[in-house]
């Protein structure tokens, strides 16, 4: 070959060299590619299982996991079958005031006291936030004397507690808590419920604060006296009443059972025979007088008016 023929050969080589390096440094480049998409879906489809794992576990542990619901509550109340506990029977100040407050009552006007008659008992129904401050005030004015209607047998008593103010306590659900609380002591401590709803009251805590913890909330229970405190502990400690609570609530503001279509509109709701009661929740005289004439008008509405007898011409 001549040099002009080599000298022409040469550029052509490398050139051919060059595009032969370049397709390789291409598909290296491509395989690589390739490697880093498939790594990445691979990635991408085990993420997604796990979270399907996991959403699946939670689904069907939910589903394995009914609501508990308390035995002893009736259309999500808890009738007061004993006024027994630590709190109660000590308490002496007139309509339960508030100790150190004095009584505005006059001495001369006592409060109305209903008696054993031959009539039914009066219903009386309370629903109940233990964060709601007018709840705190009907309870306070009234324990003594609702006491004593219940020891008479002149009434019968059944609190509703709810929970209308669980997002007032700084994201704690205090008032879902503490009704669901008070369905473990109604549950498994009957007697003493009227007792625990009294204390739940007296030490309520203040709107927009955290609200008693659990814990708290097991002592106070224990704190009346009750039977079966380890497991009224924990049942308040796991919560297990505190959707039973919701769903109580939920059913209360569409319709109130016993009632043609009322629903709970606020707390504490006082029904006398099915009529609310509509005065001063502070006033235990007010409220005594409006449960007896409502017991009045049952009595004579259930007794038939005698016949007069015919006398002779």
């Amino acid at each position: 070959m001549s040099s002009d023929e080599s000298q022409n050969a040469a550029p052509s080589e490398r050139r051919d060299a060059v595009r032969e390096k370049a397709q390789q440094v291409k598909a290296r480049q491509s395989r690589a590619r390739l490697i880093r998409r498939t790594s990445l879906i691979a990635v991408a489809l085990a993420f997604v299982a796990v979270i399907a794992v996991v959403v699946t576990w939670t689904v069907s542990s939910s589903a394995s996991k009914p609501t508990m619901s308390p035995a002893k509550g009736v259309d999500g109340g808890f009738v007061v079958t004993d006024v027994t506990g630590a709190g109660v029977a000590d308490d002496s100040s007139a309509g339960g005031l508030v100790e150190g407050e004095a009584s505005t009552t006059p001495e001369t006007e006592p409060t109305p006291t209903a008696t054993p008659t031959d009539a039914p008992a009066v219903d009386i129904r309370v629903y109940v936030d233990y964060l709601s401050t007018g709840s705190r005030d009907f309870q306070l004015a009234n324990m003594k004397q609702l006491s004593q209607w219940i020891d008479d047998g002149a009434a019968t008593l059944t609190y509703y507690p709810v929970a209308m103010l669980t997002a007032k306590s700084n994201g704690t659900k205090y008032s879902l808590r503490a009704a669901g609380a008070a369905a473990c002591v109604a549950q498994n401590s009957p007697d003493y419920f009227f007792a625990f709803n009294d204390a739940l009251l007296r030490q309520q805590p203040e709107v927009d604060s955290d609200g008693l913890s659990d814990d708290e909330l097991a002592t106070l229970a224990q704190a009346t006296g009750l039977d079966g405190g380890k497991v009224v502990r924990a049942c308040i400690e796991e919560q297990s009443y505190a959707s039973w609570a919701k769903s109580a609530t939920e059913q209360a503001l569409k319709e109130l059972p016993g009632t043609d279509g009322v629903a709970l509109t606020g707390t504490p709701m006082v029904l006398v025979n099915g009529t609310q009661y509509v005065g001063k929740l502070d006033d235990p005289k007010e409220f005594a007088q409006f449960v007896l004439t409502v017991a009045s008008d049952a009595y004579y509405k259930a007794t038939p008016t005698p016949t007069p007898t015919p006398t002779a011409p």
